[in-house]
């Protein structure tokens, strides 16, 4: 039966007339080898097809799921929904995705933690070009590909886990710019919280002394600073004794996600305690030193930093590994960049001295971006595209959205009496499945491949 996209008036018969009538008959899958509107955990599919059938389903990089199909109401524009098309295949290892409204057609194929558009065409031109959507997502194809694909991801796994074995060293990310209200305490925190739920351990360190990790954490429960329990046990204590103050006396564990995360907390008083800090030789070096003893209890370390160019930065630069730089992509932040340049470079110097190597930048993240529809089409565009151009910075693929569940998530408060308590929570955990913790979901991804854990 051919198609006629003039047809599908709405989003149901976008998913009858060309989805379940016309596309997959013509594809080769059977009923029994796709499914409706299908339910996993926080995800919902319009449409999943199988090249093989395995039971039970896993989610791991040998997946059986080949393709989701998502349709449209025809007047939707599709590049509003690439962004929740990939959360789909990263999250469920499906090899391709097909999108439509009916008037286009479009086929994404899953690379690492990431899509990339391989296919598109009109709705009017579907059946000119079926033999190469064929070649692409029909189920023959992709049976074959995928027993080839099988087997090179055994030898790939078996290599793998021969490597980790020999192999696993905790790795270390700063996030760092010295603009503030670039969204760098929000992207610590819930970052946190999307690569613990990959099954890392993970380990929050405040160096900034407003505390607002610290704060964000949940690990503020006192009213008055008469209670104030984090005075006297905090990040000062460890880089101010070479003896004392261990990582596992100071650390302390958070619920503000599940499974939970450990935190080294900061306090208000470490502004004032910066010049003691300064006049020991080794304040530089300590957290190393420190971090070195529980390089077996945690996978990911990471540090939130202040907003300049002071001590407490410089210690974290110097212990870092990699380096994500959060940046709103303003005027003022843009311009930062080139500060922030010249200080790892600086601090790139240090390094060498002490037989470190240089900082791997994993990226500017653009972070607290506007969700308002012609500013994403137009001028964020423009704005991420002057980054490496001005600058030699990469962007991050993922882009962190200025949203109210990011808001919401972290004012959250219990009562105790007639006080109100601090009990914030990760976006991750306050709203699963919305746009903002598939937003840092993919980030984790994303981070966790460019340091060689995912």
């Amino acid at each position: 039966m051919p198609f006629n996209p003039e047809l599908c008036r709405n989003e149901s018969e976008v998913e009858s007339k060309l989805i379940v009538q016309y596309l997959l008959p013509q594809l080769g899958y059977t009923p029994d080898t796709w499914h409706q509107e299908v339910a996993l955990g926080s995800i919902r599919l319009d449409f999943l097809a199988f090249a093989v059938q395995v039971i039970p389903l896993v989610l791991d990089a040998n997946s059986p799921m080949s393709v989701v199909m998502e349709a449209k109401h025809p007047k939707q524009n599709l590049n509003n929904h690439v962004l929740r098309l990939r959360h789909y295949l990263t999250s469920l290892n499906a090899r391709y995705g097909l999108l439509t409204n009916g008037k286009k057609i479009r086929i994404y194929e899953k690379l690492h933690y990431d899509i990339q558009l391989v296919f598109e065409c009109d709705g009017k031109d579907v059946e000119t070009n079926i033999q190469e959507i064929t070649r692409l997502i029909g189920r023959e194809s992709l049976k074959e590909r995928k027993l080839l694909d099988s087997s090179k991801f055994q030898i790939f796994q078996n290599n793998l886990n021969l490597e980790n074995k020999r192999q696993n060293p905790m790795k270390i990310i700063a996030v760092y710019h010295n603009k503030g209200g670039v969204g760098k305490t929000t992207t610590v925190v819930n970052l946190a919280a999307a690569i613990r739920k990959q099954g890392k351990k993970v380990l929050v360190i405040d160096l900034d002394s407003q505390a607002n990790t610290t704060f964000a954490t949940g690990l503020v429960k006192f009213d008055d600073e008469e209670f104030d329990d984090i005075k006297d046990s905090n990040i000062f204590h460890i880089l101010h004794s070479e003896d004392f103050f261990p990582v596992s006396e100071i650390v302390r564990k958070s619920n503000f996600c599940d499974p939970g995360i450990e935190v080294l907390p900061a306090h208000i008083n470490l502004i004032k305690q910066e010049t003691e800090l300064n006049d020991l030789d080794y304040s530089r070096l300590i957290l190393i030193e420190k971090l070195e003893e529980v390089k077996e209890q945690y996978d990911v370390v990471l540090i939130d930093t202040p907003p300049s160019l002071n001590l407490y930065a410089k210690i974290a630069l110097i212990a870092t590994d990699y380096l994500i730089i959060p940046s709103d992509l303003k005027p003022f932040a843009n311009q930062g960049l080139i500060n922030v340049k010249d200080f790892v470079k600086t601090i790139n110097g240090f390094r060498k001295q002490v037989r470190k190597p240089p900082i791997e930048i994993l990226g500017v993240l653009a972070s607290k971006i506007s969700t308002n529809n012609k500013f994403v089409q137009s001028t964020l565009k423009k704005r991420m595209e002057k980054i490496p151009e001005r600058y030699d910075l990469t962007m991050m693929d993922t882009v962190i959205y200025e949203r109210d569940d990011l808001a919401k998530c972290a004012e959250k408060f219990l009562m105790v009496g007639d006080m109100e308590i601090p009990d914030p929570m990760s976006v991750l955990d306050f709203k699963p499945g919305s746009t903002s913790a598939q937003e840092f979901e993919l980030l984790a991804k994303e981070v966790l491949q460019k340091i060689g854990l995912y």
